[in-house]
């Protein structure tokens, strides 16, 4: 038994900026009250790790262990924990749900204020210390999560029990990727049926932004990209009309306009500024929405005319898909396993933890969808 105990393990740990993560022995401390360990069984590699490891976003310090987009199993519970024991399945949630802020009570909001201000901005436990250390020294826990460890502690809000039917190599792209897209469609914009929708990136949340598309009956879904190998894929997920940007004369807004006639919803998946602008400058005049999804480097600033908006275009954004976690991805679980969601067209590449690096490459050099990382 080792509840109450320290346990050591392998864990990729990122010591600096722009650097290799690299394979070390951690210790990682027992759950304290209102906290939750965690075997890790699988965790996905999302572009966010990439640009936490580059210290482009997120305010990022260093030395941490990155990850987040996971599924696991409880090893043990602090004190106070009620909503899950010892041996459930979880989910891990980047986006806590505390039920408890301003935000969590709302209906229509998910950013619990956990998340922008509490010590999980700060890649802190509850106590301002972590529960994961190496050579002595504290490393910090990206996202609440620090998936990239083959055990790890929550809070519990930052979980959420799912039914153990679900495969945990499969499941954790719920953690993150899948809603992120599928949400931004399904949720934040609520596309309507018979409508237009173009979508800017097709990598795993693009495609997943796709999907929602159709399965809210989109008549026309574009996808917009410039690896040409993605065409099928694309059609599989519900891409009507693929188009490569360098294949196109003149502005986009003009080609889209003459060729659909207005486009109702455009969604914009890669975190590009251009991009961004791009998707607000072919939203329909009257009633068109752009939800931005992808996450660009916190440096950037977004220039825009304000004619946009008094012309009717609203201009939106989402973390998570809109989704309360701990209340909704079990649901999205249900859904998987009822046949509805097929996740498992997203995984390209099943790797080992000690081959994260590999993992990170194949993401930059766009040969993947997503990877996912699988313990033993």
């Amino acid at each position: 038994m080792s509840a109450g105990e320290v346990i050591k393990c392998r864990a990729a740990v990122s010591w600096g900026a722009n650097e290799p993560l690299v394979m070390e022995d951690v210790e990682v401390a027992p759950p304290k009250a209102g906290e939750v360990r965690v075997k890790i069984m699988a965790t996905g590699v999302c572009f966010t790790d990439i640009s936490a490891s580059r210290g482009k976003i997120l305010d990022v310090h260093f030395p941490v262990v990155l990850g987040h987009e996971a599924a696991g199993i409880v090893e043990s519970v602090g004190e106070g924990v009620t909503t899950v024991k010892e041996g459930d399945h979880v989910i891990t949630l980047f986006l806590p749900q505390c039920k408890k802020c301003r935000v969590c009570k709302l209906d229509d909001s998910n950013t619990c204020l956990e998340f922008t201000s509490g010590s999980q901005s700060r890649q802190l436990m509850a106590d301002e210390t972590t529960r994961i250390t190496c050579k002595g020294k504290q490393l910090l826990q990206f996202l609440g999560v620090s998936s990239f460890s083959e055990y790890t502690v929550l809070k519990e809000f930052n979980l959420t029990k799912i039914n153990p039917a679900a495969p945990l190599d499969i499941a954790c792209l719920l953690s993150c990727g899948f809603p992120t897209g599928y949400g931004g469609s399904v949720k934040t914009a609520a596309v309507k049926p018979d409508s237009v929708c173009a979508v800017w990136g097709l990598g795993g949340i693009g495609l997943a932004t796709v999907l929602g598309c159709k399965h809210r009956g989109a008549k026309t879904v574009i996808g917009i990209d410039l690896n040409d190998a993605k065409r099928e894929i694309a059609a599989e997920m519900g891409v009507t009309d693929f188009i490569n940007p360098k294949e196109v004369e003149g502005p986009m807004d003009k080609y889209l306009n003459d060729k659909f006639g207005c486009v109702d919803y455009t969604f914009e998946c890669i975190g590009n500024m251009y991009t961004v602008k791009q998707s607000l400058e072919c939203a329909a005049i009257g009633n068109g929405v752009c939800v931005l999804i992808g996450v660009p480097p916190q440096e950037m600033e977004l220039n825009i005319l304000p004619i946009h908006f008094l012309l009717g275009k609203k201009l939106t954004g989402e973390l998570f898909g809109s989704f309360k976690g701990v209340d909704e991805v079990p649901l999205l679980v249900e859904k998987y396993l009822d046949g509805k969601l097929p996740l498992d067209k997203f995984i390209t590449h099943r790797i080992k933890l000690e081959q994260v690096n590999e993992g990170f490459d194949m993401m930059k050099e766009g040969k993947c969808l997503r990877t996912v990382i699988k313990n033993e």
